[in-house]
This record gives C-alpha cells, structure tokens and sequence, in this order.
C-alpha cells in the first residue's frame, strides 16, 4: 500500500467481533539516564523493557508465505515467482539492517491455498470491518493448516492472489491478536496480511515486519485520509514510508531491536557541553568494546528525548539524498501513526531530491560540517565540528 499500513490495536476475536485484548507481558529490563520508559500506548518506542508479545529480531527466524487464491480467479503466476517479489529483498534489507543479527527464512508454501469464497465477500479495504477481517483470517487459516505445519514458523504472511477481483493493495498490514487462534499445538497471534499487486509497493514486505517486531507507523495519518502523509519523518526511517530513499531504520530503532548494544550508544547529558565522535550509522559496529557510537541520546524528558546520529550513503541508505547529522525527537508516550518520532529539518529554507523524495522539505534534514542548529523548545544546540581521519563525525552538543 502506499503509506505503510498501520498495524491494527492488540485485538481479540470472540464471536466473530474484534475487541480489546488485555497488554501483553515485558521481559528483558534495560537501565540507564537515557532509556525511555515504555508505555501503554501502541508500538510504544520505550526500550527498557521487550514486549515479550513479539518475536525477538535476532538469529534465526522462519517465515511461511501461503499465497491465497479465490473461486472465480485465476492465478496468473506461481507463489514461486510471486515470492521473488519479496525475497531475498526482504532477507537482505533486515541482515544489513541488523549488522548480521537477523537472518529472516522464508518458506514458501507449495501451492496456491483455495478460500472458500470470493474475494469481495470479505470487503477487503485499509480500514477493514471487524466481521470481513475475522472472516478472512480464520477461513485462511482453515484452508492452509491441513498442508503447513505452522509450528514451525515464527512469522505468517497470508498474501492474497494480486489479480483476484475484490483484492485492495490499501489493506496491506498486522493484524495482532489478543485472543489467539490455533493450529498445529501453536497459539497464533500475528498474521501479515498481503494484498499487494505485483510488482508491490518497494520494500513493503519488510515495513509489515517491521511491525512484527514492534515498530510503529511513523507517517502521519490525516484524519480524512488526505493530504501529506510524511510530514514527520519523510525518507528517514522504513517505517515512515516504504518508498524512502533513506531507509535504513533509526538508530533508535536498532537500540530498541538489540541490534545495537548500550556500547555503541553514548548517553549525553542534558545542559552539558559535550563532545561525541559518531560512526555512520550502517557502519557494521566492531566486536568488543572498541569502536565510536552509532547514537547520541539528551534526555530531555520522562518520555522524551533527543536522537543524533550519522547517515551516509551506504548499505539501506545507498540512495540518501544528503548525508550527514541527522536530529530527530522521541516521544514514548505517543502511539503509532501519532507521530512518535519527529525529524528535524535543519534547513528549513530548502529542498532535496524534489523528483524522488517522499518530503523534499526534510530530505536535505542532516547537517554538513561546520553547520550548528538549534532544537526549537529544548534549549539545545548542536554543530557539527569535523571529520576525523576515521570517517567519524565530530559533533558538539550544548545549552543555546
């Protein structure tokens, strides 16, 4: 879809009604002056705890793709070339965004899986009925279980025949479940629904997993669904828009998916004068303890703070539009599609990349060296002192 769809709220299916499930537990408690606090709101963005309701990113993780067709169409491909659509793009996005943590399997189901109706009796659309969303994922599951052990598999990705009529590529999204369903002795909580045309939308599959892993939409969503929908982050995270030329995700992103270690995260503190030595952020961090961060963080709140780190044109980002320092705010008490992450446009008197930006206004956000911006509000300035030999960038942050 065009905007990355937003996942729906934890929901529960009783009696065919979509309903409020209760929060999930957390696990894994991460402590320090810069750690926001995760809280009940949707996809928050805290990191010091992990919503054990979703799969941890790292390792190993097995995906099966059952590719859905429905009476009255005809396939007009095999699930074989539609996956090549997906993957190994997606694989190749989340290694190179995980430095080489995640490596994601996918598994395609044989065969097209026959729905027992046609696609236009569940009124597949962005904002799906309640009745046609729970209709379709428990007629999906009943047609795929008898030939796919879903035991065996960490993520479902339920993608729709892209030629059968009634098929919306606006409904693409997550739907999480409060209440889950069953099959093969596995509680199923979480199913990717495709229905993306073929060739899809850039990158889709892995903005949809993204929210697997708990990430939240980070477009703006207008309220009568007009408008500009990237006004808060534009091309710099996936998760803003799947277009993005930047999509690498935000070093915030990669401290709360584990992917980047507290090492590697230096925590500033507020009304200082500080120095920091930033290594681009695709840079692969070294192993051990050596080596420059990839992020730095002012506290600026108790659900709030600050985020500063490199981006250049290399791995996800090969197609950034400016490189540089890029400053954006975290909110964690701000849900998905609110804005939970707010890019700052360090030069707001100009554009980039007019032709291909998804927001030429923030593309040229980063700043250049010998460049100093002020954050609006938080009485914080930051320049961009130099380069060092080692590719870093040098950068001072301080009270304006």
């Amino acid at each position: 879809m065009r905007f990355g769809a937003a996942t729906t709220a934890f929901l529960a299916l009783v009696s065919g009604a979509l309903v409020l499930a209760p929060a999930p537990a957390l696990a894994g408690l991460r402590s320090g002056p810069c750690v926001l606090p995760r809280t009940g709101v949707h996809h928050s963005e805290g990191l010091d705890t992990w919503n054990t309701a979703y799969p941890r990113p790292a390792g190993r993780l097995d995906a099966v793709l059952v590719y859905l067709s429905f009476p009255g169409a005809t396939p007009h491909a095999t699930p074989r070339e539609l996956s090549r659509d997906y993957f190994p793009a997606t694989t190749d996005f989340y290694e190179r965004a995980s430095y080489g943590r995640l490596r994601l399997v996918p598994h395609v189901r044989a065969g097209w899986v026959r729905m027992p109706r046609p696609a236009s009796a569940y009124a597949i659309e962005r904002d799906w009925g309640d009745g046609g969303r729970s209709a379709y994922l428990r007629d999906a599951l009943a047609a795929a279980d008898p030939g796919t052990d879903f035991s065996k598999y960490d993520v479902v990705y339920l993608v729709a025949d892209p030629d059968a009529p009634g098929v919306n590529s606006d409904a693409t999204k997550v739907v999480n479940l409060g209440t889950p369903l069953h099959a093969d002795g596995t509680d199923l909580r979480r199913f990717v629904t495709v229905f993306e045309q073929h060739p899809p939308d850039h990158n889709v599959l892995a903005h949809e997993t993204g929210h697997v892993f708990d990430l939240p939409d980070l477009y703006r969503r207008p309220a009568d669904g007009k408008g500009d929908w990237d006004t808060h982050v534009g091309d710099w995270d996936l998760m803003g828009s799947q277009f993005a030329l930047s999509p690498e995700f935000f070093g915030w992103h990669k401290w709360k998916l584990g992917w980047l270690d507290s090492a590697r995260v230096a925590c500033l503190p507020a009304g200082g004068d500080s120095r920091v030595d930033l290594a681009p952020l695709a840079a692969p961090p070294p192993r051990g303890m050596r080596g420059a961060p990839r992020l730095a963080v002012v506290r600026t709140g108790p659900y709030r703070a600050l985020a500063i780190e490199v981006r250049t044109a290399r791995g996800n980002d090969a197609t950034t539009c400016a490189e540089g320092v890029l400053v954006y705010e975290v909110r964690t008490d701000t849900a998905s599609a609110q804005g939970p992450v707010k890019v700052y446009d360090t030069h707001p008197a100009t554009e980039g990349c007019a032709s291909r930006s998804v927001q030429p206004g923030l593309a040229d956000a980063p700043l250049g060296v010998g460049e100093t911006y002020t954050v609006p509000g938080r009485d914080v300035k930051i320049t961009v002192e130099g380069k060092t030999p080692d590719a870093e960038w040098t950068v001072r942050v301080r009270p304006s």
